[in-house]
């Protein structure tokens, strides 16, 4: 198995993106109602839904909001009963959506507009797109280290390792894609995590338990997600978040239209949407890191030239996500 290490420079995309300049909508249909599955907050896809419907106003969305395991759930027991619901599908799970193109519930789109963005972070057989970046790295307690170290291996150096939280694959998804990353990454894999148990290192449960460890300074080092610790860094908390040297692991929210959708071109719309300019802009109002090159990244973040983001074949995840559970509770527990 390969690793692939993509970063966010502008390459050969200039000429690709020259000769797909598009209007937003412009070869979609702009009406219909439009059925979409998510696992977005509430109070962000209300202003995701209303800044989409400024491009396509006659354009009537509704959706379907809860937790990934219960919008799935709902939408297996769906497929079962032969009548499912959705035109698209937006949740931050591309495991979810490789068993779901597995098992032939997707619409390849091949029209959709990835230029601008690494085609690495999309379904090579265009059945899903990523649509933002957040960010596994690590962050640390600034009163309790001037000199940060900036490297996932010196993490596991014992003096390190026992000042280390970070959160479990048992419930958070980012975790779980970063486990999964870094276990299958040549120079690290499971002996890593077994330096850092060996180091004293301890997991919680989600990011905010993280967060409030090195925050408080009862940790010096967190691994984390990419936005809690830089907005608490603008609030005045003692903390900087690092993104390490060897590069990031990333959870990018992918969307993806229904094999079995009612409004297949105002689903297209949507997706065309998400990954425009203007989407992508939206994105980065919400705090998130952007795909496509000339978007400026929130203010909190720090002036960076490019993101590394270390990919994983998400069908190769899949297969190994119950492995991957199983070795990390042995090592830190349930």
């Amino acid at each position: 198995m390969t690793n692939d290490r993509v970063t966010f420079k502008r390459a050969a995309m200039i000429a690709a993106t020259l000769g797909f300049m598009f209007s937003a909508g412009s070869a979609h249909a702009q009406s219909g109602d439009l059925v979409i599955y998510t696992s977005t907050p509430t109070e962000q896809m209300d202003e995701l839904v209303a800044r989409f419907n400024e491009t396509y106003p006659d354009v009537n969305v509704e959706y379907f909001r809860s937790g990934t395991t219960e919008v799935i759930n709902r939408l297996q027991a769906e497929f079962t009963a032969g009548a499912p619901q959705p035109d698209v599908l937006l949740i931050a799970d591309t495991v979810v959506m490789s068993q779901l193109k597995a098992d032939e519930r997707l619409m390849a789109y091949a029209d959709a507009p990835i230029a601008g963005t690494d085609a690495a972070l999309h379904d090579s057989d265009m059945t899903f797109f990523s649509t933002k970046l957040i960010t596994t790295g690590f962050m640390v307690n600034t009163d309790n280290v001037a000199d940060p170290v900036t490297s996932w291996v010196d993490l596991a150096d014992e003096a390190i390792a026992g000042r280390l939280m970070m959160p479990s694959p048992l419930y958070s998804g980012a975790a779980l894609i970063h486990v999964g990353t870094v276990t299958n990454l040549d120079g690290f894999g499971w002996d890593f995590y077994e330096a850092l148990a060996d180091g004293g290192a301890v997991a919680g449960r989600g990011n905010g338990g993280v967060l409030d460890a090195v925050a408080r300074g009862e940790m010096d080092y967190g691994v984390i997600v990419d936005f809690m610790p830089l907005n608490a860094k603008a609030d005045g908390s003692p903390v900087d978040f690092i993104f390490p040297d060897e590069g990031v692991t990333a959870v990018t929210e992918p969307v993806a239209i229904l094999s079995t959708a009612n409004n297949v071109e105002a689903a297209q719309a949507f997706v065309d949407w998400q990954l425009s300019e203007d989407g992508q802009r939206f994105h980065v109002e919400q705090g998130y890191l952007p795909l496509r090159e000339g978007i400026t990244p929130p203010d909190v973040f720090p002036a960076m030239d490019a993101v590394n983001v270390i990919t994983i074949d998400p069908a190769l995840l899949m297969e190994q996500t119950e492995e991957i559970k199983r070795r990390f509770a042995d090592l830190f527990g349930g």
